[in-house]
């Protein structure tokens, strides 16, 4: 395919350039539907008048429609997604990414999808896509899938659809909630996804962190063992990874446990384990739920992060880790690639 497109390159340079454009404008359209022509260009910051002579085209070929609400991909657009989504990754160096940071990372599969999530919030929606995609491709029937909390799971748990090759999965949350936002919370996310999933689902019931006396007390309860031998013997984890301080902030951390991540140079953050740029762990949360050493257990482990502010997160965390996919965007995956060495 490589030598096809060099030579496309040189025969026919505008036709890839269209092919891109128009790839881009439905990709776009598919995300935001419905949207309105002015709200499209603004966000994809082409001329409106391209937008509005692009959009014409795609109306007449029947990939989009256009309603009084805003225009809405259609089957046969959605079919044209799918079907050249690998050739634009080709096309615009994504998949050259992809190999180069699995490398890196030294990781089994990696998905690099376009754009920043800092910069663009609907990447996080493109990520939470590719990660369903490829859950598909890996799960069994009968699979428990644990899933950790946070804005990038929540996107994972939008972008759900039926797992109609993999039926009777459980979705399990892999630890307790952060008493932050009822939406970003692991029960809501699992809830959310099993329910779209057409799957079954467990919650676990356990405020995170907790203290020693406290961690003791609870972990010793019936219902709470039965529902963490479930965590614990999972298939499939996704979680996400967040960057230290951030994350301190979002579990009401001490200000002696701020300065303790402070002092040892924390920049990333998974399963309550707080890393610096070696990938050292400075400091660990008592949570219930998943710890670090858990993730040999299981067969699939899937980190979906994105948005250049994280690349450094990212990096501290796959030092020492034991997840074996990465799903992120091109900001991250290009920082990672031009500035962190590992």
């Amino acid at each position: 395919m490589r030598a096809l497109i060099d030579l496309q390159k040189k025969l026919f340079p505008d036709l890839l350039d269209v092919m891109q454009r128009r790839y881009q404008i439905l990709h776009y359209i598919q995300l935001m539907e419905p949207v309105g022509r002015r709200s499209l260009a603004d966000n994809m910051e082409l001329a409106e008048r391209t937008v509005r002579s692009e959009v014409d085209f795609l109306n007449h070929q029947g990939f989009i429609a256009i309603t009084v609400k805003g225009m809405h991909i259609t089957r046969d657009g959605k079919m044209i997604l799918e079907q050249l989504a690998d050739f634009i990754k080709e096309v615009s160096g994504i998949r050259v990414l992809e190999k180069q940071l699995r490398e890196k990372l030294n990781l089994d599969h990696v998905v690099v999808v376009p754009g920043d999530s800092d910069e663009l919030p609907w990447v996080k929606q493109e990520m939470g896509r590719a990660c369903v995609h490829y859950l598909k491709s890996i799960l069994v029937s009968d699979s428990i899938i644990a899933i950790t909390g946070g804005t990038t799971m929540a996107a994972v748990a939008e972008m759900m659809t039926p797992l109609t090759g993999s039926p009777n999965c459980l979705f399990v949350p892999a630890r307790g909630g952060l008493g932050e936002r009822v939406e970003n919370q692991a029960n809501t996310i699992c809830a959310e996804m099993a329910k779209k999933a057409k799957g079954d689902y467990r919650l676990l019931y356990v405020p995170d962190p907790l203290s020693e006396k406290t961690y003791q007390s609870i972990t010793s309860e019936p219902s709470i063992i039965e529902i963490l031998n479930l965590i614990k013997g999972s298939d499939t984890v996704i979680h996400g990874i967040g960057n230290a301080l951030t994350m301190a902030e979002r579990r009401k951390a001490s200000p002696e446990q701020v300065e303790k991540i402070k002092q040892g140079q924390a920049v990333g953050e998974a399963f309550g384990y707080y890393f610096n740029q070696q990938g050292e762990i400075v400091h660990k949360v008592r949570t219930v739920g998943l710890q670090l050493e858990d993730l040999s257990d299981s067969q699939h482990v899937i980190a979906v992060a994105g948005g250049e502010s994280k690349a450094q997160a990212i990096a501290s965390y796959f030092k020492p880790a034991k997840s074996n996919v990465l799903i992120t965007d091109e900001g991250a995956a290009q920082k990672l690639l031009r500035e962190i060495s590992l």
